[in-house]
């Protein structure tokens, strides 16, 4: 168990493994300036571009940022948002020998176009994929895989990230499984379409939308408890993974499996409700909860620390990171159990009432 009674968590003798679907976030940001003569649309001024991690960059980049020393397995083309992507990347300080950079295969991208007045907050208006036509050669997810292993023994955790782009596929799940066998550090999955082809992992971070396809139901049906615990306990039980924390964005997060109440634990959404962008905010989420669980944290501990985290990157514009520091704020104000005569943060989160 850590110490909680101190103020900020250390992560910095941490060393995590991200393997997952890069993703290139371009942003562009603009101002309106008159509706246009050629359609009834309204004419954009650019007044910038960048481009950001997203996807398992995104996660590698927010372990990263909390202090772990973090390698990154994966792929990105031989284009200008593959380059940018390696380059942001390399620059704040994330181990890059597991990315192969391919030639004839296209980097995702997502490009967001943001906009609104001068004296307003930018909005997204638009947004933009360019994806690759087919996941990465076979060999190259051989080599993902193989890279992956080589890395046991050497981590303290690893976070599969599964945005649908070919990589947290049913050969990755064979070198997962063969990388659990050598070693019992905790193995967090953040699934997109991937919940069958893993087993037995440590967790799952799942929203309540991704969970609700994974089980055929419809997403509103899960704003009702009984409906939630029974679709998680589906889960559960299918893919033998330990714990399920479920993301419910406005309405905070719920863990599931383990020791828990059938009903879960549950945590209300920590900071204001004037949320900015949610971009990003699932990647922080099992970025954190995985190292939680590394650091020694217990398993509502671990989720109450990946709520403050992710509650600040929801308050920033683009795929942005939570510092340390912004996390301990957040704990200060909203969980002071964490930081005071070291009572343990299950002390702050509730288990559902058995009729709820």
């Amino acid at each position: 168990m850590s110490d909680l009674s101190q103020p900020l968590p250390d992560f910095s003798g941490l060393t995590v493994a991200v393997v997952g679907d890069l993703i290139a976030d371009r942003y562009i940001y603009a101002r309106p300036t008159r509706p246009s003569r050629e359609a009834p649309v309204m004419v954009l001024r650019q007044e910038g571009e960048q481009i950001l991690p997203g996807g398992a960059a995104n996660t590698a980049r927010s372990a990263r940022c909390l202090g772990a020393n973090t390698h990154l397995v994966g792929c990105v083309g031989r284009d200008d948002a593959g380059h940018a992507l390696v380059d942001r990347l390399g620059g704040e300080g994330i181990g890059l020998l597991g990315v192969e950079v391919l030639r004839g295969w296209d980097t995702p991208i997502k490009t967001r176009i943001l906009a609104g007045e001068h004296d307003r907050t930018l909005q997204q208006v638009l947004r933009m994929d360019k994806e690759p036509a087919g996941p990465a050669p076979a060999d190259t997810r051989q080599r993902i895989g193989e890279r992956l292993l080589a890395l046991a023994g050497k981590v303290d955790a690893l976070i599969l990230s599964d945005y649908a782009y070919g990589v947290c596929n049913e050969e990755l799940s064979a070198a997962v499984a063969a990388f659990q066998e050598k070693t019992d550090v905790p193995v967090v999955l953040d699934p997109r379409h991937s919940f069958g082809h893993f087993r037995g992992l440590t967790a799952m971070t799942p929203n309540r939308d991704e969970l609700a396809r994974a089980t055929g139901r419809m997403t509103d049906s899960l704003e009702d408890p009984r409906e939630l615990r029974i679709a998680a306990g589906e889960v559960l039980q299918r893919t033998g993974c330990g714990q399920l924390l479920v993301t419910l964005g406005k309405d905070g997060m719920v863990l599931f499996g383990g020791l828990y109440h059938e009903n879960g634990v549950q945590l209300p959404a920590f900071g204001s409700q004037a949320v900015v962008d949610v971009t990003g905010a699932g990647d922080t989420a099992a970025a954190t909860f995985a190292m939680g669980l590394a650091a020694g944290y217990s398993g509502p501990e671990a989720m109450g620390l990946a709520n403050a985290a992710a509650s600040v990157v929801v308050m920033k514009l683009g795929a942005e990171v939570c510092t340390v520091q912004e996390m301990g704020a957040v704990l200060q104000e909203f969980a002071p159990s964490t930081t005071q005569g070291g009572r343990a943060l299950k002390q702050a989160v509730r288990a559902p009432e058995p009729g709820a």
